[in-house]
């Protein structure tokens, strides 16, 4: 599987903003939200990218790519029909082509010295096959993302085979449906926002919406709809994901990029500091 196009969704009415925040990253210089994920996709070897916006949005994402905007293909999703129907608007720029997916309101920090896109890029290309990371998640905190349950891969630490697909479940049929041996107790395997899809995802969302013209889409239907369909896989990658629009999520992906960069000591430091005089 050679994976050289990637898919930016951010069109969404609470998602086309966050793209265009500032932060500092781990090597101190400013940026915004935007550029850093699409350093993440071109870190991972990926030569193409094609970002979903709301229409009018191009010139505002193209001056947030800065010095990237020439690398961007950008694509409007003239209605929002949900996640489901904003990929499938870049069906014709990812063609017959497998495909990076990553969400415009994530941002992504890696516990190793490859990104979390390279980590997930490398595990498709070896295993061939769609791969979707996840990450375990608290049951509480289930009403925020799709799911999976399936089994553990013999022999390859961190991936599963997915049988099931769910968006959203409650904790009750999570516990019925999304079990995996392994993990702790009210943990489950949730969506990372980032993927690495085959050309079968465009084809089942295309099925759906020429079944439902009009309707919202789920992208969790159409990957429930691949596991049934071909070998389709799960991986937890050696990072963390930061919701930038959860309450307080920007300052929390912002804190975790200072922390994991040269710059280490001297956040810490100051959040000490800081500490310690609120506490006074």
């Amino acid at each position: 599987m050679n994976i050289k196009k990637a898919v930016i969704t951010a069109a969404g009415n609470n998602q086309r903003t966050l793209p265009l925040q500032a932060l500092v990253d781990r090597d101190g210089v400013s940026k915004t939200a935007l550029s850093i994920i699409v350093e993440e996709a071109l870190s991972a070897g990926i030569e193409e990218i094609g970002v979903v916006v709301h229409p009018g949005d191009q010139p505002a994402f193209a001056a947030a790519a800065g010095g990237h905007a020439g690398r961007l293909t950008f694509i409007e999703q003239k209605e929002a029909l949900g996640y489901g129907h904003a990929v499938v608007c870049a069906r014709e720029f990812t063609a017959s082509n497998p495909f990076l997916l990553l969400v415009g309101d994530h941002l992504y920090v890696s516990a190793l010295a490859k990104g979390c896109a390279r980590q997930l890029v490398e595990m498709a290309s070896s295993q061939d096959a769609a791969v979707s990371a996840v990450q375990a998640t608290h049951e509480s905190k289930l009403p925020y993302y799709g799911a999976i349950g399936g089994r553990r891969v013999a022999g390859v630490d961190g991936l599963y085979e997915v049988s099931e697909v769910l968006e959203k479940p409650t904790p009750t049929v999570a516990e019925q449906r999304l079990i995996v041996p392994g993990l702790r107790a009210g943990h489950y395997l949730c969506f990372f926002g980032m993927h690495v899809l085959t050309p079968s995802v465009m084809e089942l969302l295309a099925s759906m919406q020429a079944s439902k013209p009009g309707g919202s889409m789920h992208l969790s239907a159409a990957l429930a709809a691949l596991a049934r369909k071909e070998r389709y896989l799960a991986a937890e990658l050696q990072g963390r994901r930061y919701d930038i629009g959860a309450r307080f999520g920007l300052l929390t992906a912002q804190l975790a990029l200072a922390l994991s960069g040269a710059d280490r000591d001297e956040v810490l430091s100051g959040l000490v500091e800081l500490l310690a005089t609120r506490k006074s």
